[in-house]
């Protein structure tokens, strides 16, 4: 490999949703990318694999053909809690579809760095980043060294994305930790054969009961998922907040088989039927993880914390601070002096907190009250059987407003959010 080909206008190291989008817009806007990646397509991630209308957006911005065989489509979401159950179309929005879409990340996140690479970026898969090179001087990262075909590698770029993730290896090598005053969740999923593989809607269970050798029925701190694949299996799961009493001392895979054994026999979740084994992963929420920007370095996704406090999402925020980081660079790369590129550059965190700060506040207040199991089931007792009530807590929990005009819900949830103060 030559001096040349590891040298670019901008790095971007990791290949999941939030590494592609940035990349595919940077390609797009002309730039010299190369993307990074420590695995090899196609891989696994855990993931609940249920995209909201917001994701769609961005697929639909980046040329994704959510047409082909694959991907599954589905009207809204159905809710069980309370002895309730309820089915809640996705709203009808000017600036969102009103569908959302499955498909599993065994090939979703191949498919973006697929769309990146046909804007133009270098994609390097196998390629584990180890460090920053920083220059010694200025303090700022210009560059990465990474372990490629058993070899050190060093590439070079002004500019660098991580997107390596809730560890973000590259974060922590410059000195940027996770604050401890932000939520974070667990998640655990298994995939099973179901002939519910279809279903066109998401389901959340806001009520997790498990049953102990009495018959006793007690209630699980966390809340759980049924999502249809479409390809004959589906994905089961469930998420922990750490605003719960039992955050950290649970057995994850042992509450999600108790869950899962309380399900309708016909539904097919029985341990014969699963088609692998329960996987885990952390869920950095609330910009977990700060400043988005500093000497050269732009966070994006999970590596900057930046899942939906009140419900779990990752992907459309992974994707939508990608594209935002991709405008800001193209921005500071076009003016012609290194203190006016820093200065736009700066402008990042900005945009980030003008677009989700507010309403990642309101977030945190949530789920530090649904953390007491009592206050989950006063409001799923006397929520649910209220629709109207219903369709208002949709919007605000997959974050689905017009942001001019719209109907009196959007107005209330849109004035929330940019009251709360932006942190």
């Amino acid at each position: 490999m030559t001096d040349s080909a590891r040298e670019a206008d901008v790095i971007v190291v990791g290949a999941g949703p939030a590494g592609s989008t940035t990349a595919y817009y940077l390609a797009q806007a002309g730039l010299d990318v190369l993307l990074l990646e420590k695995t090899a397509f196609p891989r696994e991630k855990v993931c609940g694999d249920g995209l909201t209308p917001r994701a769609v957006k961005s697929l639909i911005g980046m040329g994704v053909d959510i047409d082909a065989p694959g991907w599954i489509r589905n009207k809204g979401l159905r809710i069980y809690g309370g002895g309730v159950r309820l089915e809640l179309p996705w709203p009808e929005l000017a600036n969102y579809p009103d569908f959302g879409l499955v498909r599993t990340r065994i090939d979703f996140d191949e498919i973006l760095a697929d769309r990146a690479v046909k804007a133009g970026a270098r994609l390097h898969q196998r390629t584990n980043v180890t460090e920053p090179v920083v220059d010694e001087r200025t303090g700022r990262i210009k560059g990465v060294i990474a372990k490629q075909n058993g070899e050190e590698v060093t590439f070079s770029a002004p500019l660098v994305v991580a997107a390596d993730g809730n560890s973000s290896r590259l974060s922590l090598a410059m000195g940027l930790r996770k604050r401890e005053d932000r939520p974070i969740g667990v998640a655990v999923r298994r995939y099973y054969e179901s002939p519910r593989h279809d279903d066109d809607y998401l389901e959340s269970w806001l009520e997790l009961w498990d049953r102990d050798d009495k018959g006793d029925a007690r209630l699980l701190p966390g809340y759980g998922w049924v999502f249809g694949v479409g390809d004959g299996t589906s994905n089961i799961g469930l998420g922990l907040l750490n605003t719960s009493k039992g955050f950290g001392n649970t057995d994850y895979r042992a509450m999600l088989k108790s869950w899962v054994a309380g399900m309708p026999e016909e539904w097919g979740f029985a341990e014969e039927n699963a088609t692998g084994p329960i996987r885990g992963a952390a869920l950095p929420m609330g910009f977990n993880r700060q400043p988005h920007y500093t000497r050269g370095l732009l966070l994006v996704g999970d590596s900057g914390g930046m899942i939906n406090p009140f419900n779990g999402e990752g992907i459309a925020y992974a994707m939508e601070s990608g594209e935002y980081a991709a405008d800001v660079i193209v921005q500071a790369l076009a003016r012609p002096t290194p203190a006016q590129r820093e200065r736009a550059l700066y402008d990042y965190p900005r945009v980030l907190k003008e677009a989700y700060g507010g309403y990642y506040t309101v977030g945190r207040l949530f789920v530090k009250a649904i953390g007491d199991p009592r206050v989950m089931k006063f409001a799923t007792t006397h929520g649910l059987p209220h629709p109207t009530l219903m369709r208002f807590t949709l919007k605000l929990l997959a974050n689905l407003t017009d942001p001019r005009g719209g109907d009196a819900m959007d107005r209330i949830i849109n004035a929330m959010s940019k009251l709360a103060p932006a942190a």
